[in-house]
């Protein structure tokens, strides 16, 4: 195993965080919803999810996960439910109207901590792309002598990056806040997060039929 295929890894790592994506829409939601302290949280539960899915891939459960079908369809159709369960909620919220004013303080920055990081942590863990990813696509920059070492740095890698990027966007939203918390603002922003939470669960449904 050379340090050059983990150069290589590390760039289509980035490539990849880099595309929205589920984790991308919670950590909006929550960090509009809670301020930087909640989309933190957020973002820590998804880098959890990635640190065990990695860890899991790297010790051989993943596959074993894999090959019993039930067990991944039951994964699958919890994924499908919970992104819909907050997408629904965003669209919900985004009907209402109802937000405190930016002059207030806007989102209660001090609320508590866990609900950000489960929602994190449990939006990631029930999708099962992203055990396909660490089981079908980081083999493929390993060599033939690479042992399980390599697959655990090369997934615990993958979870620091999307931690990196996920922080770096709570704190650009926090930046903003005083913008994204005006009414008009947040309601189109809530609409647009649930709808892409929704279309996120739909596409999941529909893969793999």
């Amino acid at each position: 195993m050379s340090w050059s295929r983990y150069g290589e890894f590390l760039a289509f790592a980035i490539v990849l965080v880099l595309v929205p994506g589920p984790d991308f829409a919670v950590v909006t939601k929550n960090t509009l919803l809670g301020g930087r302290r909640r989309g933190g949280w957020t973002a820590l539960g998804v880098a959890t999810s990635n640190l065990v899915q990695g860890t899991a891939a790297a010790c051989g459960l993943g596959a074993l996960i894999m090959r019993a079908q039930p067990v991944f369809d039951a994964i699958k159709w919890a994924g499908v439910g919970y992104l819909a369960l907050l997408g629904a909620q965003s669209i919900r919220s985004a009907i209402r109207g109802r937000y405190p004013s930016p002059d207030t303080g806007g989102p209660a920055a001090a609320g508590p901590a866990f609900p950000g990081w489960r929602q994190g942590f449990l939006s990631n863990i029930t999708n099962p792309k992203v055990l396909v990813f660490y089981l079908a696509v980081l083999p493929q920059f390993l060599t033939e002598t690479a042992g399980p070492g390599w697959l655990l740095a090369f997934a615990w890698s993958h979870a620091a990056l999307s931690l990196g990027y996920l922080l770096a966007l709570t704190s650009g939203l926090h930046g903003a806040r005083r913008f994204l918390l005006r009414r008009k603002v947040r309601r189109s922003l809530d609409a647009t997060t649930g709808a892409v939470l929704l279309g996120f669960s739909a596409r999941l449904a529909t893969e793999h039929a």
